[in-house]
């Protein structure tokens, strides 16, 4: 499959782009809970994925043939999600629904990008209603228009990252504070972001 979505059970999609990757995918990997989100939406999930303790009974029961329980406590329902997601070789993984409720499932989900990246060589984003996050682990450039509203975490607090095409220049920052390399913009269509190693977070907002 080429393009899979994972739906979390945060805040559901509303934006109208976000909507239409919901829609336009290959294949919807629910976690649990997610999953009668969806199906009221009016779309029945490819598969549904976690420990169930947020799906009703009635929907397990209905929806039983779709269910792979996974009851590992050592992991959440999203990165057992984007495990089974593996499975389906996907060239692009959109991750859906993971913002929104619970900051501290927040702030988790988000972090977990940085990690889901070294684990395949599908392209892999998380959207919310308001923008998007990728994660990178080298030398990156990207193409965006200029204007864009773009914030760098540094998940390695050692990271030093010269940039180009930001109107805040990244190049003596250190990245000791999440809020340090936030609330930046581009200033040309081209933006670069050198660094030798480690884990870095960028949010785009639409």
């Amino acid at each position: 499959m080429n393009n899979v979505v994972i739906l979390a059970d945060g805040e559901f999609p509303e934006h109208p782009s976000v909507v239409k990757l919901l829609e336009s995918s290959d294949a919807i990997v629910c976690c649990d809970g997610a999953a009668e989100n969806l199906i009221t939406f009016g779309i029945v999930p490819y598969a549904i994925v976690g420990d169930m303790d947020s799906l009703s009974t009635e929907m397990q029961l209905k929806y039983q043939a779709l269910i792979h329980a996974d009851s590992d406590q050592e992991t959440n329902d999203l990165t057992k999600a984007f495990h089974y997601t593996l499975s389906l070789n996907p060239g692009k993984i959109t991750i859906l629904g993971a913002t929104g409720a619970r900051e501290d499932h927040t702030l988790g989900n988000i972090s977990l990008i940085a990690d889901y990246i070294k684990m395949s060589d599908a392209e892999v984003e998380m959207h919310t209603n308001f923008g998007k996050f990728i994660a990178i682990n080298k030398k990156t450039t990207l193409m965006l228009p200029v204007g864009s509203q773009i914030s760098v975490f540094a998940i390695d607090t050692n990271i030093r990252i010269k940039s180009k095409g930001l109107k805040y220049k990244l190049d003596s920052v250190v990245f000791d504070s999440w809020w340090k390399g936030t609330l930046n913009e581009t200033t040309e269509e081209s933006i670069s972001l050198d660094f030798e190693s480690g884990r870095v977070i960028l949010y785009i907002a639409y």
